[in-house]
């Protein structure tokens, strides 16, 4: 869990913008460019005033001549407004009950900077408006991983309110970036990559579902046209924040371009009294000259610095969800975790289904009580199965939803989500509760934390299965007060049980975000189980997500959702490269099944501190049927890659598999880890022909690729000789 103050959003009282006094800062000469440098990433800022800082560099390093770029082009200032001769969308907007008053923003005393040669730094600007009664403070971090991050905070210094319309973050993006990539998706197919040139005007992906949203594109990129994951400029944005969002690039006919984003407001929900503080998101920013993995090595690199579960072994997981649903049969369930421990399973969940009433999804939910009628014992016998056989154990909730068919409902309909007395239509049968109402705060604290004690959970899976529709909280728009609320509940929880893990899941993949991994341990990246889909699904989530925080399961022989029917093998070799899990029904398998399964399992577990701690490589593979993808160990000294065959090859010859991220000057052993069952393989790849070839000959020339049949794939390792 990442510390969660980083990612703290609040209308707050008034505070001193102090620095803390265990580091030492300067504060520089008006003349002086600041430049952070980190990872190959400069940031150069003008700290001159009267103004904010002004960006004047965010991309590649430019070595010693980082200072003589004070004289280049007009740079863009941290918020520009038409005072600065910006004219595109603004970066902070709202108005006064007294009236309007644009913001002319000057520094209030000079900027504080802290700066780190070879590891980033950070700076921190307040400048103020007295006439227009603003005070607005700035912070960037550039990480030692080269990834910037930055927020504001607006301080109403006046004495009648003002409403917040929009305050967001932003960077100038550099001319020859003209072509975007960004994402979108829906249920069970999430992540769905769209390219399109760069055009004038506003390219916004716009999100007001409430939640990070199965559309949600993660990562808004732009870079030189045809970029691709081993080449090209690239820069990206990401909004930690997980309500309503936006991420956007503008770009203007003077020629300035910039990349943006943060929390997307509704009328009225940010309106600060005298004194009182509004305080962004932290919005990420990361670039890289060496392609999508280049920006991919950044951004995960960030993460693990920060995240404690990156640092410690990710068990292996089986969910019951698919092999059981609602069927809660003691017998049943001791016996699949009889199957799990025996394929080496090392964390039990139980799914949905447990608590009072809820023997479909149509009511319960909202009632956290362990069902009296299922489980006259509580979850006690199955609780203790599971430990006995050296297995962790986890429950499912669903906090922030309610069925009307509940007697949570029925007891408090005033902690529903929504304007009083006035329902939203209800989707999958749910309602929103209002976490931010102290008597539904409360409630799901003192349940979950019972339930937490008294079955010594190791693991929550978190679910959040609708958009949030309506929302109404206090009279105004309710969206931002719900994330901070799931937020206090995530912390306080993690505060009382250190040891706990939780799961992000929303009807799958639709809470992914920096925001919610600051407090969680996994994301589930989807609902499809489908190894095919998960391909996708799970090549383009982990641009954003180290593998070891993706959930990917092997799913049943024949896929619940696309009933797409795909081989043990290929199911196995999907999941694999994430953190790992079944959900499946093991007492519906053959002993065959078991057994391959648990070879699977072992070899997942034997390259597992590779798996996650190694960087992620991804080839562009000329041949658009099939995808190269691997992890490459810190040094370049082990890697393994698995070549995926996802449909028919449109030629018969097919490209050679070649291996990216290894040491040019280093002989590698390469033999094949995992096969794709009875299909004829190359020579190099058969048993007992280990071949010891060059790094620079394994990546330029590459293997010959064997012909797979359509979902299947190859798993490759090499070690240096």
């Amino acid at each position: 869990m990442w510390a969660p103050a980083w990612s703290t959003v609040d209308v707050i009282p008034p505070r001193v913008l102090a620095c803390p006094c265990d580091i030492l800062l300067r504060m520089p000469a008006p003349e002086d460019p600041v430049v952070l440098g980190a990872a190959d990433t400069s940031l150069v800022l003008d700290v001159s005033g009267p103004g904010l800082p002004r960006i004047r560099h965010f991309g590649a390093d430019p070595g010693a001549a980082g200072p003589a770029l004070r004289d280049g082009p007009d740079p863009l200032s941290l918020l520009p407004t038409q005072a600065d001769r910006w004219y595109g969308r603004p970066a902070v907007a709202g108005h006064r009950e007294s009236g309007a008053c644009p913001l002319r923003l000057r520094l209030d005393g000079p900027a504080t900077v802290d700066a780190r040669p070879g590891a980033g730094g950070r700076v921190e600007a307040v400048a103020a408006d007295a006439q227009a009664g603003i005070r607005l403070a700035s912070e960037l971090r550039l990480e030692p991983s080269g990834v910037l991050r930055m927020r504001h905070t607006l301080t109403n210094t006046g004495q009648d309110r003002y409403t917040v319309h929009a305050l967001t973050c932003l960077v100038p993006l550099a001319a020859q970036a003209r072509e975007v990539l960004d994402f979108t998706g829906h249920w069970a197919k999430e992540k769905v990559p769209q390219r399109a040139p760069l055009r004038f005007g506003v390219w916004s992906r716009e999100n007001r579902r409430g939640r990070t949203g199965h559309d949600a594109t993660g990562l808004l990129l732009a870079g030189t046209p045809g970029f691709g994951f081993r080449h090209g400029e690239v820069w990206g944005v990401h909004v930690g924040w997980s309500g309503d969002h936006l991420h956007y690039i503008e770009l203007m006919p003077e020629g300035r371009a910039v990349l943006g984003g943060g929390e997307l407001l509704s009328p009225g929900e940010i309106t600060l009294g005298a004194g009182q503080s509004y305080q962004t998101p932290w919005v990420y920013f990361a670039v890289s000259g060496t392609g999508l993995d280049g920006l991919r090595g950044r951004l995960h690199r960030y993460v693990r610095a920060h995240s404690d579960r990156s640092r410690t072994t990710r068990p292996v997981t089986l969910n019951n969800w698919e092999a059981t649903y609602f069927d809660h049969g003691l017998p049943r369930l001791r016996t699949l975790a009889d199957r799990a421990a025996r394929v080496g399973v090392e964390r039990f969940v139980l799914d949905d289904g447990w608590f009072r009433g809820r023997r479909d999804d149509r009511a319960g939910l909202g009632d956290w009580y362990v069902d009296e009628k299922v489980w006259p014992q509580g979850l006690h016998p199955l609780v203790d199965h599971v430990r006995s056989l050296g297995m962790q154990f986890g429950l499912w909730f669903e906090p922030e939803m309610v069925n009307p068919d509940s007697d949570l409902a029925r007891e408090h309909p005033d902690w529903i989500l929504a304007y009083p007395g006035r329902w939203p239509l209800e989707e999958r049968n749910q309602q929103t509760l209002d976490v931010a109402h102290p008597g539904a705060y409360a409630y799901l604290l003192d349940r979950i934390d019972s339930l937490v004690r008294e079955y010594r959970l190791d693991y929550l899976k978190w679910d959040h299965n609708r958009d949030i529709a309506e929302p109404v909280h206090d009279g105004v728009a309710g969206v931002h007060a719900q994330t901070l609320a799931t937020y206090r509940l995530l912390d306080e929880l993690r505060a009382r049980h250190p040891h706990l893990e939780i799961e992000s899941c929303s009807s799958g993949g639709a809470r992914i975000d920096y925001g919610i991994l600051a407090r969680t341990d996994r994301v589930w990246t989807s609902d499809c189980n489908d190894a095919l889909e998960r391909q996708a699904i799970q090549r383009w989530t982990g641009l954003l997500v180290p593998p070891e925080l993706m959930g990917g399961h092997v799913g049943s022989p024949v896929d619940h959702s696309t009933g797409r029917a795909l081989a043990l093998a290929f199911r196995c070799a999907t999941a694999m490269f994430v953190h790992m899990g079944i959900e499946w029904d093991l007492t519906a398998a053959s002993e065959p099944e078991l057994d391959e399964l648990a070879r699977w399992i072992g070899l997942h577990k034997r390259l597992r501190p590779l798996l996650h701690h190694g960087d992620t490589v991804h080839a562009d593979h000329p041949d658009p049927a099939a995808w190269v993808h691997g992890v490459v160990a810190s040094g370049a000294g082990h890697a393994v890659y698995a070549y995926v065959q996802l449909d028919t090859s449109p030629t018969a010859a097919r490209p050679p598999l070649r291996l990216p991220g290894l040491r040019a000057d280093l002989g590698y052993a390469v033999s094949v880890s995992g096969t794709p069952g009875d299909v004829p393989l190359p020579a190099w790849a058969r048993p007992g022909e280990a071949r010891t070839l060059p790094g620079r000959y394994l990546a330029e020339v590459g293997l010959p690729a064997p012909a797979l049949r359509p979902g299947s794939a190859l798993i490759v390792e090499v070690r240096s000789a």
